[in-house]
C-alpha cells in the first residue's frame, strides 16, 4: 500500500471528517491518535471512527451523490494509526492537520510531537476554531510552514476552508496549501490572524440577532427560519455579502444602519467607518462604478444577467420558482 500524503492528528469528529474528504478525493490519508490507549480501547476507537467515515459516505451515496459501490474503496483509503505508530506516519506526510481538543496544553503537546516527527518540507496546520494562529506559532518547529486551516462542518461536504495566516508564513507554503485544498475540491479563502475567521465571525452575529428576535417576541423561530432560508439565505447563496452591498448600494446599508442604530441598538448597528467613508466619496457600488469593487470597464449588463442567473438557479433548486400564469385572473 502506498503511504498517506495527508495526516489528520486526532481521531475525533474533525479528524474523521478530514479523512472522509481526502478519501472521497482519491487520496490515502492517515488518522493519527496521540493518546496512549489499551488495545481494547484502541480497537473500539478505530471501529467507531471507521464506522463514522463509512456512515458519512453511505449517506451521501444514498442521496445520489455517487455510486454506492465506491464507498468500500474510499473507506480503504483511510488508515488508522495509534500512538505507537504516530511518528512513522507523520514522517511520511506532505501535509498535517492538527485536530486535538481545543486547549492550549493539548495544542502545544501535539505541535511538539508533529514538529519533531515531520519532514522539513511538510506543511503543518491547525484546525482550531478558537485559538489564533499567532498564539500557536511559538509552539511550532518551523513556523514558516505553519498556518491555521479552519474547515466548516460537515467538513467533508462544505467546500470553503479558511486559511488563517501570520507574518512569518512563507508565501510559497500558503500557495501550496491553497493548491492542495483546491485539488480535493475545496474553496480556500485567506484571512489574517483574526478571531472567528470569516464565516464564524459573520454567522455569530446573525445567529445571536435571530435568537434575540425570538426572545423579544419579534417573530417566531419558524418565521425567522423561513425568512432566512428563502429570503436572506437564497440571496447570500447567489451573492457574496460584500458583493451584495455593492449591488444594492452602499447608501442603502448606510441609511439602514443609521435607522436601526436609532431604533434598535446604537452599538450593534453602528456604521463601520469604511461604509461612511465610501458614502462620503460617492462610492456607492455598482450604480456609481465603484464601491468595495471597481466596475470600470466591466460589462454591467452581462454582470446583472449573471446575478439574475445565480439567483434564479437558487430559487429553482429550492423549489420556489413557479411557471408563469397562462391565463389572466380577474
Amino acid at each position: 500500500m502506498s503511504v498517506a500524503r495527508f495526516v489528520a492528528v486526532g481521531a475525533g469528529r474533525m479528524g474523521r471528517s478530514i479523512a472522509t474528504a481526502f478519501a472521497y478525493a482519491g487520496h490515502r490519508v492517515a488518522v493519527v491518535d496521540l493518546r496512549s490507549r489499551t488495545p481494547d480501547q484502541w480497537q473500539a476507537l478505530q471501529q467507531e471512527a471507521s464506522d463514522e467515515v463509512r456512515g458519512s459516505l453511505n449517506s451521501l451515496a444514498e442521496l445520489g451523490a455517487f455510486d454506492p459501490a465506491l464507498v468500500a474503496s474510499m473507506v480503504e483509503r483511510v488508515s488508522w494509526v495509534n500512538e505507537a505508530g504516530a511518528d512513522a506516519a507523520l514522517a511520511q506526510a506532505e501535509m498535517v492537520f492538527e485536530g486535538v481538543p481545543e486547549t492550549m496544553a493539548a495544542k502545544q503537546s501535539a505541535m511538539a510531537r508533529i514538529g519533531a516527527a515531520c519532514r522539513a518540507d511538510a506543511i503543518i496546520t491547525s484546525t482550531t476554531s478558537s485559538i489564533l494562529v499567532t498564539d500557536l506559532v511559538p509552539w511550532v518547529l518551523g513556523p514558516e510552514r505553519f498556518l491555521n486551516i479552519h474547515w466548516l462542518n460537515p467538513a467533508y461536504l462544505i467546500p470553503v476552508v479558511e486559511l488563517s495566516t501570520h507574518p512569518r508564513l512563507d508565501p510559497a507554503v500558503l500557495a501550496r496549501a491553497k493548491a492542495l485544498m483546491s485539488a480535493i475540491g475545496k474553496l480556500p479563502v485567506v484571512c489574517g490572524p483574526t478571531p472567528g475567521y470569516i464565516v464564524p465571525r459573520l454567522q455569530a452575529l446573525v445567529m445571536n440577532e435571530a435568537a434575540r428576535m425570538v426572545q423579544e417576541g419579534a417573530a417566531t423561530a419558524e418565521e425567522i427560519d423561513v425568512a432566512t432560508r428563502y429570503g436572506m439565505g437564497l440571496r447570500f447563496a447567489a451573492l457574496g455579502v460584500i458583493e451584495f452591498i455593492d449591488v444594492g448600494g452602499n447608501d442603502i446599508l448606510f441609511h439602514a444602519s443609521r435607522e436601526m442604530a436609532a431604533s434598535i441598538d446604537p452599538h450593534r448597528y453602528a456604521t463601520p467607518a469604511i461604509v461612511a467613508d465610501k458614502m462620503a466619496h460617492g462610492q456607492l457600488g455598482l450604480k456609481t462604478g465603484a464601491g468595495f469593487y471597481d466596475y470600470d470597464g466591466r460589462d454591467i449588463a452581462a454582470y446583472r444577467r449573471d446575478i439574475l442567473s445565480r439567483t434564479l438557479g437558487m430559487l429553482q433548486h429550492a423549489g420556489h420558482w413557479h411557471p408563469p400564469a397562462t391565463t389572466t385572473h380577474d
